[in-house]
This record gives C-alpha cells, structure tokens and sequence, in this order.
C-alpha cells in the first residue's frame, strides 16, 4: 500500500498526543465507536470539528429505524432497504444493519437515551417514506437527534473519555508501509491545545459526518465541507457512490436565493398523515407511486420537482392543517418553532417545501467491519459507504448505520489488536503538496455545484460543472508552481479545499453514470440501466492529483484489505 503523499498546506505539528485509537467526529457513529473502544480498555481520543454535542446527529428530527415492533422482522426493514435502494445495495450489509439493528438500538437505550413511549410503557413507533411498517423509534417528538446526542455527550463524558473539541482534522499520518499513524489537526480558539497538532495512534475512526455544504442549500450544518472524505482521498483511499447525493424532498422554502443550512421538515410529519399539494391544493404524489407522499426520497424529490416545473413555480406545499394545534405542538414541536420563526404557521397553513441537498449515501469504501483500502483506517456514519444505502437511503436508516457500524468497528478493533510496533509516521514533505483554495472559493463551488449537479442532472450541465471545478484546481496548481504562493492556511482555506476535492469527484461519478438511479436524475438518460449500471463507481487520487475511476462488476464490494494481524516484537 502506498499513500499519494497529497497533504494540506499546514504550519507542522507544535504539538501531540499518543493514543490506541483516534476517533474524529462526535455524532451518533464516533460516540458509539469511542466508547465501545474506551470500554475494552484502549486509550482513546476523540477529535470533534465543533462543541462535542454540535455534530449532525443532534438535527436528526425523524428518528431510527429498527425492526421493534409486533408484528415487523429484520426480513421486512431488509426488503424496504433494497427496494429503495435502487438495485444498487449490497444485500449482506443491508443484513448485517437489520439484523444487528434492534440490538444495538437497545444498547443505546440502556446507554440513556430516552425515547417516546406510549401510555403502556412501548416504544411509539411511527413510519417515514419507504417503510411499510411503522418501525422508526421517536424522541422529544421530533428531536431525535439531539436526545441520542445528549445521551451519548453525558456517558462519554462520565466515561473520561478525551476529547478534543473544536478542531479540524487535517491529513492522515502513515508510516513507510502507508499503514495508519494518526491524524494531523488544528485546534480553534484558546484551550489545553491550539494551532497545529498531532494524534498519534495505530486506528483512526473517520467519523465526520457527511458534505451538503458543496451546495448553495442544504440541511447539513455548516461544518459539513466533506473533510472526512477527502482526508481519506489524500491518504489513498478508495470513496465510491459519490454521485448519490439524497435531496430531501420537504425542507422549509426561504426564497430562491436561501444559501446555508435550511430549516428541514420532518419525514415523519408525511409519515404521520400530512399531504403534499401544490398552490391549487391538488395532492399530486397521489398515483405517482402505490405509498403516494410516502415513497422512497427520491420518488416525492422527483414529484416535487416535476410539478414545480409543470407550473412554472419556485416550491410545493406540505399540508398538516388537520392535525390540529396539539399534535404539533406535542409531536413537531422543533418543526413548528422553525416554521412560525419564519412567519409561517402549519396550524392555520400549508408549509411551503422544496428538495434541498441532504445526505451522501456515498463515501468513503469499507467492507462489513468499517475497514477502509487504508491499512488501519476505519470509517463509519455518513462518511463511509458500507453498501448499506445503495442509490438512495431509506429513511432513518443513517443513525441505524452509525450505530451498528460503529460498534463493529470497535469490536475489529479489539479483536485483531493493535500492532505490536507503534507506526512511525513519514515526516510531512518540506514544500506544499497540495494548493490551498480561497476562502472566496467556497461560494463559487456551491453555485457551480447547484447548478450543474444538484436534483436535475445532464451531461451538459455536468461537463460545465467538471470544467468550472477543474479552473478552480488548476488556477491554484500554477499559482503555487509558477509563483510558489497558495493561499493562506487556515479553516477557510481548508475547507474550501476540501470541497473542491469532493465537489470533483461527485461530478467525476455522475458525469460517468450515464443512467437515472435512486438519487440521481440524469435528465438526458431518463431510464434505469441495470445491464450497464448495476455496478458502483470507485475513485481514488492519483499522485498528481488527478482522479482514477472505475467501476465493479457488481454490486457487491470488492474485499478491502484483510485484518492485520499483531505484528512480532
């Protein structure tokens, strides 16, 4: 295994700290990895890019989905996981989710977590878009999210397990054998560390959660820049499905010039009898699809986006009038507070929706225990792309995936220990490898990005945004060769870095997809290619920055690579 020896523009280490394992991300995923790890007795350090409780899993309204209800079998979350994933899931690790599921949701009951319950004391289960059977775990109503947070916050914390907060992960360290060595990272603001430092450590846990800021609008918090992702890319992973970005179909419309993380209205409000219509009041999913408002996400995307372009208008409308003031009030209380900040009652009206871009099914490639191509280096949560989610992510799915990957990571692990001998990492090379985009850059890639590889695709408007991305990259390349000058190192000037490396590989992928597939819509290959496409696209990062990309001949992944085994003293 040999790196790509690719590293961000970055003062060197002032810095480190040893560990067995590095996890960095702090949502559902990380927590559950870094206590698992913590409580087989491994020193472990977690790494957050915010507060420890401001990940993405703490925005998570609808809730997780697991086979808990009378009546429902792992079988059946199995058979609605395939069907909305487009053919494109591989179907052991949507078995491995659904069976360990129920488990390890019980688990993080047993952590804290507290969900709904109804008045005989069972989990009150309701149902999202795809599912035939109510089966997805609620709390708070629809603050979901923020309560697995808060619980898993409080035990890592009781637990004493390091964190440190507020840094941005930079680059993966290795050793001559490209084996992992830890992470590099930067520390904002004042604390125990600041400025530039290192983890070292024998496992690193990506965790980073996912990339909806490559887009002018999205529901991802404004940490979401894909560092994960292309940290992985530097280091010579393999990512893979990149182009099956989810736009969920009913977040909160703020105007056509709305940029940013964008309020999101609930699956489960559909799930618990809302109704999508348009201006005249017509229910237009009716007859588009056997579940009508609930099919799968990319099904109501696609409606919405039709009668958008039917009648000329700028978004839909969800409408939950009939539920009253104390359903919402009791069920959507975070959904209403959004709503009626923005002047906008869901009591007395219908709230105006349109897609905006979600989740990343796609990511960095791991095999059922969460190893990646990189030797050491695991990834789980909406960083990686186990096969779980193929084409498109069944709702409340994701959470489900972070915990049971999580836990499996961990138990690898354990299992196969750590070696004998402490990785040595390869010193950062003296010149900048990698060009630094400005921060300026970051808005020109979202716009670039929306308009060429949002919900509507083509080969048109994705060679444009292929060639627009690529003046970006070579703009800074000569930059840095004819003049020696990058722009400044900092968080701006990383992320924005960061973006442009994951915003090129999507549309890579996409361009190259020459079908419409669960999430992606390519309006100039309307129909589904099974016999061409049923397969996933892979792409690494050659040396020189270029991208290398192919696909499988299935859709199953190939092997990553094989447990290491404890290495001689």
């Amino acid at each position: 295994m040999t790196t790509t020896g690719i590293r961000l523009h970055a003062p060197a280490a002032g810095w480190s700290i040893a560990a067995d394992v590095v996890v960095v991300g702090s949502g559902v995923a990380g927590l559950t990895a870094a206590l698992r790890c913590e409580a087989a007795g491994l020193r472990t350090v977690v790494v957050t890019k915010a507060r420890l409780d401001d990940g993405s899993t703490r925005w998570a309204q609808g809730g997780i989905a697991a086979a808990l209800g009378e009546g429902d079998t792992p079988e059946q979350h199995l058979d609605d996981t395939l069907v909305a994933g487009a053919g494109l899931c591989d179907e052991d690790a949507v078995r491995l989710l659904v069976t360990e599921g129920p488990g390890a949701v019980r688990r993080l009951i047993e952590t804290g977590a507290r969900f709904d319950e109804s008045s005989e004391g069972d989990l009150e289960l309701t149902r999202e878009g795809g599912h035939h059977r109510r089966r997805i775990a609620h709390a708070g109503g629809d603050a979901t999210g923020a309560e697995i947070s808060r619980a898993l916050v409080e035990a890592v914390r009781a637990r004493g397990v390091r964190t440190v907060e507020n840094a941005l992960v930079l680059d993966l360290l290795t050793d001559a054998d490209g084996r992992t060595a830890g992470v590099t990272l930067h520390v904002m603001g004042e604390g125990q560390h600041d400025g530039v430092g290192a983890v070292h450590a024998p496992a690193v846990v990506l965790a980073t959660g996912g990339m909806g800021q490559v887009f002018s609008a999205t529901t991802n918090p404004s940490v979401s820049t894909g560092d994960g992702v292309a940290l992985a890319l530097r280091a010579g992973a393999e990512v893979s499905d990149l182009e099956f970005v989810q736009f969920h179909p009913t977040v909160l419309f703020l105007g056509p010039d709305a940029e940013g993380q964008q309020p999101l209205v609930s699956e489960a409000v559909r799930g618990e009898g809302a109704h999508l219509i348009d201006a005249d009041g017509v229910r237009f999913m009716v007859g588009q699809h056997e579940l009508a408002e609930l099919a799968p996400r990319d099904i109501v995307a696609k409606g919405i986006l039709r009668r958008m372009l039917e009648q000329d208008a700028e978004h839909m409308y969800l409408d939950g009038r009939h539920f009253g003031a104390q359903m919402w009030e009791h069920r959507f209380p975070t959904i209403l507070a959004a709503c009626r900040a923005h002047g906008i009652d869901p009591v007395t009206e219908p709230i105006p929706v349109a897609p905006a871009a979600h989740y990343a099914s796609g990511g960095v490639r791991t095999d059922s225990h969460g190893r990646t191509t990189v030797p050491g280096l695991y990834a789980c949560g909406e960083v990686a792309c186990t096969g779980v989610h193929g084409a498109n992510r069944l709702a409340s799915n994701s959470l489900l995936e972070g915990l049971v990957y999580a836990e499996r990571i961990a138990d690898d692990i354990v299992a196969n220990g750590l070696p004998a001998r402490v990785p040595q990492p390869v010193p950062h090379p003296e010149i900048p490898e990698h060009p630094l985009q400005t921060p300026e850059a970051r808005f020109a890639i979202q716009r670039i990005m929306t308009g060429g590889a949002g919900v509507l695709r083509s080969a048109g408007s994705l060679a444009k945004a292929a060639d627009q991305l690529q003046r970006l990259h070579t703009d800074a390349r000569e930059a840095l060769a004819e003049h020696g000058k990058t722009a400044e190192a900092g968080v701006d000037t990383w992320e924005a870095t960061n973006l442009l490396c994951v915003a090129r590989v999507l549309v890579a992928a996409a361009l190259l997809r020459e079908e419409t597939r669960g999430c992606h819509w390519r309006e100039d290959r309307p129909e589904r290619d099974d016999a061409a496409w049923r397969r996933h696209i892979v792409v690494t990062l050659n040396p020189d920055r270029t991208l290398a990309v192919h696909t499988t001949d299935t859709t199953h992944f190939p092997t990553t690579l094989p447990p290491q085994a404890p290495q001689e003293q």
